[in-house]
């Protein structure tokens, strides 16, 4: 990657955070209302309200993310599995694939914002989920961070790994297909407030940036090789 290309991504993934933080002090700041279950206040009340009554509680579209969730869950232990065995087999974390440590980060600090965000509660969900008693943590959208970042990441790992240029496009385009569905699918689920769903896609936006400007291919792996 040209310098040129990665200062774009880290520009691109910086600008990206900041946006995200600004939502988040506008959140706070702007119509903020108590239209949430048991009183549970909600910036952008209006437009979240809105929206939230337009789409109602839809648990086809819940249970269908709940599983493309768990099929991007999968997607990441699949690569630390590749990982752990190019380790064992190569006996050197150096010859293990480049791109695979760098998707192996990625995950990690998502998951580091996961934690930060059950700890740090900015709003509660619009619905009291059947089975609990109180309204739970929903910002950003989790499983809209999970799927953009893990299928992101895997857009941009299958040239590494395909060389079929007409069958990675294919892939890619399927890739896009089903994260364009998960997000709208979270979006009619109606168990976040739309508000939610724009913060999972800007913190996913600004971790994919940056895992592009940093990522090192595949073949670097194998330079202490010779």
């Amino acid at each position: 990657m040209n310098t040129n290309a990665k200062n774009i991504k880290i520009i691109a993934g910086a600008g990206s955070m900041v946006l995200f933080l600004i939502h988040i002090l506008l959140l706070k700041n702007v119509d903020v209302a108590a239209v949430g279950p048991q009183g549970t206040s909600v910036g952008f009340s209006s437009l979240n309200k809105a929206f939230n009554e337009f789409t109602g509680l839809n648990m086809f579209w819940y249970y269908l993310t709940q599983v493309m969730g768990f099929v991007a869950i999968a997607i990441v232990i699949l690569f630390a599995v590749i990982g752990v065995l190019q380790l064992i087999k190569r006996r050197d974390i150096r010859k293990v694939d480049q791109c695979i440590i760098s998707a192996g980060i990625l995950y990690a600090v998502m998951f580091i914002f996961y934690v930060i965000f059950e700890k740090i509660e900015i709003n509660y969900r619009p619905v009291i989920m059947p089975g609990d008693t109180a309204p739970e943590a929903s910002f950003p959208s989790s499983h809209t961070m999970l799927f953009c970042v893990v299928i992101g990441s895997v857009m941009a790992l299958l040239p590494q790994y395909i060389d079929d240029k007409h069958n990675g496009k294919i892939i890619r385009a399927l890739c896009s297909v089903l994260m364009a569905l998960a997000v709208v699918g979270r979006l009619l689920s109606g168990v976040h407030w739309l508000t939610d769903i724009v913060g999972g896609i800007l913190l996913s936006l600004s971790l994919l940036m940056i895992f592009l400007a940093f990522m090192k291919p595949r073949k670097a792996s194998f330079k202490a090789d010779r």
